[in-house]
């Protein structure tokens, strides 16, 4: 692959960003976050694939210590500076996820996940599995919104198809579901497209 066309480096995504390719991104908060975020007991929490950072910023004012990972360097630098002007603390890491292990294992009392598992290459999502387990504490959760669940991971990607027995499978050892459901927040564009379903470690 050249070097913008291969997903597991860095320049693929900083080029999507340069060229405003980022069909991802809502251009404010998720509205599945904020809701969940009022039912949370603030604690640590990492956002893997923040991009632009709306629910990194959303969570720190509400008390929560932030992590916000991105492999890119363009949405690092626009968190950094939002965060700055907010006088918020983020510690913003711009990195393959797959590095933050084992540095910050046992570290989260919450994952995020959303558009962060359909976009690494599927042959890595047993370590993305990996990965959570790793990063989280025990009785942390991981509040994914999985998607697209209407696209087969046949036709390609990013984003790659994800359908929702691969994901319970994925993560059946030592975790249990606590929430399981489509969410009445998602966006018009996203109805029936993404599941929330939320993971705690054993």
């Amino acid at each position: 692959m050249g070097k913008n066309n291969d997903i597991n480096k860095s320049s693929f995504w900083e080029d999507r960003y340069e060229k405003g390719e980022i069909g991802w991104d809502l251009g404010s908060e998720t509205p599945v976050f904020s809701a969940i975020s009022e039912t949370l007991k603030p604690g640590s929490v990492c956002i893997l694939g923040c991009g632009n950072g709306y629910d990194a910023i959303s969570f720190s004012k509400k008390g929560f210590h932030v992590t916000a990972v991105d492999f890119a360097e363009t949405p690092i630098k626009n968190i950094n500076n939002i965060a700055i002007n907010l006088s918020l603390t983020i510690n913003t890491i711009q990195e393959d996820i797959f590095d933050l292990t084992p540095k910050y294992n046992n570290s989260f009392d919450y994952i995020l996940e959303q558009t962060c598992f359909c976009a690494i290459d599927p042959k890595n999502r047993h370590q993305y599995s990996n990965l959570a387990y790793d990063l989280l504490k025990v009785g942390g959760r991981l509040i994914g919104l999985w998607m697209p669940l209407d696209k087969d991971i046949k036709e390609g990607g990013p984003p790659f198809g994800v359908k929702e027995d691969e994901v319970k499978k994925l993560f059946s050892k030592q975790w249990k579901i606590t929430e399981d459901c489509f969410p009445v927040q998602s966006i018009q564009a996203r109805k029936g497209r993404e599941k929330l379903i939320v993971f705690e470690k054993l």
